[in-house]
């Protein structure tokens, strides 16, 4: 029976440094999964730092899902998704299994993780 409407000009609101806003990807994103294997010890996120930094610019964003403790020898199972995306272009699957790879062998080498199978 009623409605009502309303406006806001966001461009007239002042530059704050509490918000900065990320632009809205057009491009579609290329999701893949990847578990690794380490020490008890090692955080996670030492082991995310590690994969964020060897997936390098097209890494979007990354987010544990799994842990699973029980794989024996002091080790734990740590499940990452690794969330791809280009700006100006679809990405090819070669580009991503490469990122996902240059992010496993950063793993390996700061964490000592081995990719699970």
């Amino acid at each position: 029976e009623r409605a009502a409407a309303w406006g806001m000009n966001l461009d007239a609101l002042p530059a704050s440094p509490l918000v900065s806003p990320k632009p809205v990807g057009v491009m579609p994103a290329a999701v893949q999964d990847i578990a690794l294997i380490v020490d008890a010890k090692v955080s996670a996120a030492d082991l995310m730092q590690a994969l964020k930094d060897g997936a390098g610019e097209l890494l979007e964003s990354i987010e544990l899902f799994d842990r699973y403790d029980k794989i024996g020898d002091g080790n734990v199972s740590l499940a990452f998704t690794l969330v791809f995306r280009a700006a100006d272009r679809t990405l090819k699957t070669e580009e991503v299994s490469a990122a996902r790879e240059a992010a496993a062998a950063e793993a390996h080498k700061r964490c000592g993780a081995m990719v699970r199978a």
